[in-house]
């Protein structure tokens, strides 16, 4: 066996590029570190980024430097985010694409391309290793058998992490799973030829041999899933499928001699025929190595002969029933490959020290990217413990106790009793409060700010469901242009495809829900202004217009038996004052608080720590749920449980001012007293007013975070719509491209212009027999531009199988009305009826014609005659 009779990964090739410049670039930007403490590091990971892309030559200590690099992007991965404004620039290695780089600003997808030429340089090992000797085979095997390793390792671990809508062709999963699957058939057929060199038993032979059969088998399902695996290497893979489903045949044929089962040996003899026979159907075509199509051959022969050895002997001598294939025992298998994937691909931390294979972690210096996530993380825990939970809650008791003042008129009624003439103190407080904030105006502008970022984010929006839409309709007009059946990628609204149309499509119902509810919130917070508009302009105006607004009593004397319940529902009236102002001043402290809490110096300790005591775990954000647990319950805790007492103090404050007010309320009824109504419902205006307005002002701060909120996710929402509508119309025009080709049947390999039909004893198969005749197959996608010329295809494939495409018969000059190619060719008589004398009607000696030439113009009618 020849070394092309397996096949190998090539490499994957970049650009070079600068590194070192894009994480000075970003250091200098997002971290609170100087670049140049990291000079060093900067250096050496350009090194390695060189001599790993420069690594495409099969040579071990490129294995090294691979695997370097690419723990070195493991390592930093935690130390940087994914997205560190480096264009990586790769070229596929398999497809129909590969002068197409694909340019991503992604670490992983680096660290992905990185591992993929790991895998192939192990591959590319395994076919340069000397597989005639035992010692050859082994390196052999455990090459393939790492290399379906790496390949494993990238499908599980590091694709899951690339964060990309849809991963290279060559690098899916489809694809990854179809090039595991066959290194590790060819891993085994490694292990079954060292079998077969060292003379193992036949029944052991054939368990090896049907494991390498299922292994490729594995491997043409998943290729047939892919879209950068060619024709050839699916072709290849199915004849290896039942090139080793015939040997295990025929292995286990040699152990039934054997064991004088002859009857059996029979059996699986022809079972072994008739798989080398589907196996050289592939071969159709010229996609297989030679190599291959003579492994086939060589097996055919020797089966076909043993089966008539074995057929002759059991009618002759022994007369053993030969069962059918459902009644054989199926053959046991013994699987020898085993994807490994190596200790420096799976655990590279293990790998780094001073002293250590890949020397020292770069930028340990640096403080992780994981810690100022979890710094991120820890703030918006701490602002919604403290806003929502506490703040919240805080200003919710406020709002319940103006509200049960508004219902008892408090402190308008006072305020009427107490001072009938002028204005009282409380309400030239509000309204100095009021001129200071320039109110009006301030809510004015607050409604513009908050229309003009949901105007801002309905466009972004908008443009974003725009390119949705505008995708929808062009892919229904293909459809509809192709139909179904041709065009059949998924739908629009359908794709399943991380962040694809599906995904998008529903997060626009989302948003829309987000925006409806936002304007109903919107037109509530602005009917609150329209109701007290007027009370505040006049609050917001000089005292002479609030005066004006205020009517005064007629009464200026208090009656003695109103004193003593005015004098408890003010006591009482001034205890919610003081509880008001008391928690106003807590909101403020807890506020400020939060805003001094800084946990960067804390968490950097923290993680100094971490990685002390776990030196090979590259930290992450989870590793600090129990430090923010223990911090914010210090620090908040006390103000949490705090909440039950408030409630209380608020609870036994209020059941104490509607006691006072309903003694204050039944002592004016029994004087009658009724003069101070009008002023009473005027100043209770007014102080509504005031706190009207500080709720508004909270309602459009609110609704400006929101929308600001929002806005991030709008515009995210908008870059990956435009994202995947772009990968959407990139691949139409490539399945346009492919629909546009004219189909496989209509390509002909001989010239366009009629021809009259071959002789019999040579048939020369339909050309689409070529491409389509393997069994369960897709159509096959190799270009024909690229095939070698289809008539020396036609006749190296006949004489290697003859009992399939029979040579052409010499011709014999004695059989009477067969043209021969001494004759010439001559054109029929004009009063010929063309086709209907006879082909050897009127020949002389030298193919002449009994009539002689003809003259004049060729009739189109009359024919054509040969002979």
């Amino acid at each position: 066996m020849t070394t092309n009779n397996i096949l190998s990964l090539p490499f994957r090739k970049s650009v070079q590029l600068s590194l070192s410049s894009s994480l000075r670039q970003y250091i200098s930007k997002k971290y609170d570190q100087h670049p140049d403490m990291f000079r060093h590091d900067l250096e050496v990971i350009d090194s390695l980024r060189r001599d790993a892309v420069n690594t495409r030559e099969p040579h071990s200590t490129g294995i090294r430097k691979l695997q370097t690099y690419a723990a070195q992007l493991v390592w930093m991965s935690g130390k940087f985010p994914i997205d560190i404004g480096v264009d990586f620039t790769w070229y596929p290695a398999l497809g129909y694409h590969t002068e197409h780089p694909l340019v991503q600003n992604n670490l992983q997808y680096e660290l992905l391309n990185i591992l993929y030429n790991l895998a192939a340089l192990y591959s590319q090992l395994a076919i340069s290793s000397n597989r005639s000797d035992t010692k050859g085979l082994k390196a052999a095997a455990s090459f393939f058998s790492q290399a379906a390793g790496v390949l494993s390792h990238m499908k599980k671990e590091i694709l899951p992490e690339l964060r990309m809508a849809n991963p290279p062709d060559d690098m899916d999963e489809a694809t990854l799973e179809a090039l595991t699957q066959l290194f590790l058939a060819q891993s085994q057929e490694c292990f079954w030829q060292k079998a077969v060199m060292d003379q193992y038993k036949d029944a052991s032979i054939a368990k090896l041999a049907a494991r390498v059969s299922d292994l490729y088998n594995l491997a043409v399902e998943a290729a047939m899933q892919s879209e950068a695996i060619s024709s050839a290497w699916i072709h290849h893979m199915s004849a290896k499928h039942h090139h080793f489903a015939a040997a295990a045949q025929y292995r286990a044929a040699c152990d039934c001699l054997e064991k004088k089962r002859y009857g059996e040996e029979v059996a699986r003899l022809k079972d072994a025929v008739n798989c080398v026979t589907e196996g050289l159907k592939e071969c159709k075509g010229g996609y297989i190595s030679k190599a291959v199509v003579d492994d086939l051959h060589g097996l055919k022969k020797r089966v076909e002969e043993d089966l008539k050895r074995a057929e002759k002997d059991n009618d002759i001598i022994y007369l053993q029933i030969v069962p059918p294939k459902p009644e054989l025992k199926i053959l046991e298998r013994a699987n020898m490959a085993v994807a490994s994937v190596p200790s420096q691909v799976a655990k590279p931390y293990e790998y780094f020290g001073d002293h250590a294979e890949f020397g020292p972690a770069l930028f340990t210096k640096l403080v992780p990217f994981s810690v100022h996530v979890a710094v991120s993380i820890y703030e918006e825990r701490r602002d919604r413990l403290v806003n929502n939970n506490i703040i919240a809650e805080l200003e919710t008791m406020t709002d319940r106790l103006h509200e049960i003042l508004s219902s008892l008129n408090l402190p308008g009624s006072l305020q009427a009793l107490e001072k009938p003439l002028g204005l009282p103190g409380t309400l030239v407080q509000h309204a100095e409060e009021i001129r200071q904030a320039d109110a009006l105006n301030k809510l004015q502008r607050g409604f513009a700010d908050v229309e003009k970022l949901c105007a801002g984010d309905k466009a972004v929006f908008e443009e974003g469901k725009a390119l949705l839409a505008a995708e929808e309709e062009e892919d229904h007009a293909l459809r509809l242009k192709y139909g179904t059946q041709r065009w059949a990628r998924p739908e629009s609204r359908a794709d399943p495809s991380h962040d694809g149309g599906a995904k998008l499509w529903n997060q626009a119902g989302d948003i829309d829900g987000y925006f409806a509810s936002s304007t109903s919130s919107d037109a509530v917070v602005r009917e609150k202004f329209a109701a007290v508009k007027v009370t505040l302009a006049i609050l917001a105006g000089p005292d002479r217009g609030m005066m004006d607004y205020i009517p005064n009593s007629r009464r200026t004397e208090i009656p003695e038996l109103l004193k003593p319940a005015i004098g408890r529902l003010r006591g009482v009236y001034n205890d919610v004052l003081r509880l008001e102002s008391r928690r106003r001043k807590r909101i403020e402290s807890l506020r400020a608080r939060s805003r001094a809490d800084d946990i960067k110096g804390d968490i950097m300790a923290e993680a100094a720590r971490l990685e002390r005591t776990y030196p090979n775990t590259p930290i992450v954000p989870a590793h600090f749920e129990d430090f923010f647990d223990k911090r914010l319950d210090s620090l908040y805790e006390s103000e949490l449980e705090a909440l039950e007492k408030e409630q209380a103090d608020q609870e036994k404050i209020m059941s104490e001012i509607q006691r006072a007010n309903r003694d204050f309320e039944s002592q004016k009824k029994v004087i009658g007293e009724s003069g101070n109504r009008e002023r009473e419902k005027a100043l209770q205006r007014l102080d509504n007013a005031y706190y009207k307005y500080k709720e508004i002002v909270s309602n459009i701060e609110v609704g400006r975070k929101f929308y600001n909120d929002l806005s991030r996710i709008v515009e995210q929402f908008r870059n990956q719509a435009r994202s995947w509508v772009n990968e959407r119309r990139q691949e139409a025009r490539m399945l346009e491209d492919e629909l546009s080709m004219p189909p496989l049947a209509s390509l002909s390999m001989r010239s366009s212009q009629p021809q009259s039909p071959p002789p019999q004893a040579y048939q020369s198969p339909a050309p689409s027999s070529y491409y389509m005749q393997s069994p369960q197959r897709q159509p096959v996608r190799a270009p024909a531009v690229h095939s070698p010329p289809v008539e020396a295809q036609i006749q190296s494939w006949a004489d290697n199988v003859p009992q399939q495409q029979p040579k052409p018969m010499p011709p014999i000059a004695s059989m009477q009305g067969a043209w021969m190619p001494n004759m010439g060719i001559k054109f029929s008589e004009a009063g010929a009826g063309g086709s209907g004398g006879s082909p050897g009607q009127g020949q002389q000696q030298g193919g002449g014609s009994s009539s002689g030439p003809v003259r004049g113009t060729w009739d189109p009618n009359s024919g054509i005659r040969f002979g």
